[in-house]
């Protein structure tokens, strides 16, 4: 389960992260192999970098662990300034790859609803008092292929809250395929997928030099079959 890099510089890199990786640990005693132990293994320097290096170091944001795909990480402190503040201005653009259960009714769309904690999920529903940390959260798809039962999307999360894309398309009947926290009680996970199909496909940004910066990364092996599967 190791990552792949996909783009190098002196300030950041970009990764493939494979799915089953958890990004750092949850706690003290977490004893799983994570993202962040391959990376200040890797590059030393990085244990140094961030709002929490003790955690978290290097990481601006995060995928879940059962979600693959494109990662920035920053090597330097500068860089990580740097990133945080293209996250927040809404100038790092990230596009995802996501199956889900059913037609969707429109093509397109942008769904529009505040995301809340509640207890250990993430929640579009507002419920005053009980609700804690509400926060906007935007995030638009585009139906790309239709299967019986199932629809391809490209999903772009126009904000970056915790399980965003998972829970938006539950709230709108269309949770993701495999996801067995969200929607999987009604919506048991198909024969033959392993995992929740949800892929960081691409990412665009501009460097600390000023390059503008296209990336994408291909689906893995596992989705792709199981796509096929769903062609035949």
């Amino acid at each position: 389960m190791s990552p792949v890099i996909i783009y190098e510089d002196h300030d950041l890199l970009v990764l493939n992260k494979p799915a089953g990786l958890t990004v750092h640990k949850t706690s003290p005693t977490d004893k799983q192999t994570t993202l962040v132990d391959w990376l200040t293994e890797k590059y030393p320097q990085i244990k140094e970098v961030g709002d929490d290096p003790a955690v978290r170091p290097g990481i601006v944001h995060r995928l879940d662990k059962h979600t693959s795909g494109l990662m920035v990480v920053a090597k330097t402190q500068a860089a990580f300034s740097y990133l945080k503040e293209q996250f927040q201005t809404k100038k790092m653009k990230k596009q995802y790859l996501a199956l889900v259960f059913g037609q969707l009714k429109n093509q397109s769309g942008l769904i529009d609803k505040p995301l809340g904690k509640l207890g250990t999920k993430q929640t579009t529903q507002i419920k005053g008092k009980t609700e804690l940390d509400v926060k906007e959260a935007q995030t638009e798809y585009q139906v790309i292929e239709e299967f019986n039962g199932f629809s391809l999307l490209e999903v772009k999360p126009l904000t970056g809250r915790t399980h965003q894309i998972r829970v938006h398309l539950n709230s709108i009947g269309h949770p993701i395929v495999g996801d067995s926290l969200y929607g999987g009680k009604h919506h048991p996970r198909p024969a033959g997928l392993e995992r929740m199909f949800l892929h960081a496909q691409k990412l665009e940004f501009t460097t600390l030099a000023g390059e503008p910066l296209t990336l994408e990364a291909d689906p893995p092996s596992e989705l792709t079959n199981f796509l096929n599967s769903l062609r035949l």
